[in-house]
């Protein structure tokens, strides 16, 4: 049993280069999809991606807000799942807080690019692996880093 889910967690995380995020089809399918990692975390409790607005994923959640995210340390052989909702963020402040120098790449227009809004992702439960045992842990809305 993990003595600090936050901490192993988060150290997890943080050292990932590929996050997983996925989402529920219109037929109520689960889709998956390879992202960045997260521009921004707070504790295991919300994360933030960059995407574009026009994408299948918003579209999907916009119409059900149910998702999971996933991170895998590949070497170890251990991971977690996080479940919980995802929001499309297109507020200035959302996007200005996790936009990065380089981003014209994805986004030609800037931070005020229509084709740019913020996941904000906020788990309530997950699942980790790790040394051929899994555990199930409740995520508390006060969990921050």
């Amino acid at each position: 049993m993990m003595r600090d889910a936050e901490k192993t967690i988060g150290n997890l995380i943080d050292k990932q280069r590929v996050s997983y995020i996925a989402s529920i089809s219109e037929d109520g399918f689960p889709n998956m999809k390879a992202m960045l990692p997260p521009r921004k975390r707070v504790g295991i409790c919300e994360f933030y991606f960059t995407t574009n607005t026009s994408s299948m994923r918003v579209a999907q959640y916009r119409k059900n807000p149910n998702a999971s995210i996933y991170f895998c340390d590949k070497r170890f052989f251990r991971g977690v799942m996080l479940v919980g909702h995802m929001e499309v963020l297109e507020d200035p402040a959302s996007k200005e807080m996790i936009w990065q120098e380089g981003d014209t790449m994805y986004y030609p227009k800037g931070v005020t690019d229509p084709d740019y809004c913020v996941l904000k992702f906020v788990a309530q439960s997950g699942r980790y692996y790790a040394n051929f045992h899994s555990e199930t842990f409740e995520i508390s809305q006060g969990e921050t880093n």
